[in-house]
């Protein structure tokens, strides 16, 4: 199977969830990336493949919902950044700056990550997901600081535009114990 996209539907029950991520996977053909429940009581589902099917399974999952859906998207050529820091394999060294971006959503936070990898040349350190987190998200980033501040603005953007925006951050020159606290 061809995987140049990455879809994602956010609801807010867990129930729907399960339906909605089975409806998904039976509509097209994609491969199941993440599904689970994330704080709040909130459920995501994050699917790869072709396009056109991503696509498809998403309009789907967002029609079997029935009304459960907190955010989606549809990235096609993610950057290559955003797996592995959204498994947490994506640890890198502090090079510079360091930008945060967070967000009031899991989907919208994706988004920002690919949209700050393609925006400036960072390195994306870290997508946390709701997780002990109250449903929120962030992501942090690093690089020289203007590179840093064009890719920390492009994702906040993409947040913004759907209104889910909570903060954005540049700190050039942190601590390196910081380090530690946010990766």
């Amino acid at each position: 199977m061809i995987m140049n996209s990455i879809g994602l539907i956010e609801l807010g029950s867990i129930a729907a969830g399960f339906e909605t991520a089975d409806a998904m996977l039976k509509a097209a053909d994609v491969t199941i990336l993440l599904a689970r429940s994330i704080c709040s009581g909130k459920y995501i589902v994050m699917i790869g493949g072709e396009v056109a099917a991503v696509q498809s399974s998403i309009d789907v999952g967002v029609k079997i919902s029935r009304g459960s859906v907190i955010d989606t998207f549809v990235i096609p050529n993610v950057h290559p950044d955003v797996f592995p820091a959204i498994s947490g394999s994506g640890k890198t060294e502090m090079l510079g700056a360091l930008g945060i971006v967070e967000s009031f959503s899991v989907a919208s936070l994706i988004e920002a990550a690919d949209a700050s990898a393609k925006a400036a040349n960072v390195k994306i350190m870290e997508i946390r997901l709701a997780m002990a987190l109250g449903g929120k998200a962030f992501l942090t980033m690093t690089g020289e600081v203007a590179a840093v501040q064009s890719a920390v603005d492009a994702g906040a953007r993409v947040v913004a535009q759907k209104g889910l925006l909570v903060n954005k951050v540049v700190i050039p020159g942190p601590r390196p114990e910081l380090l530690t606290e946010v990766v």
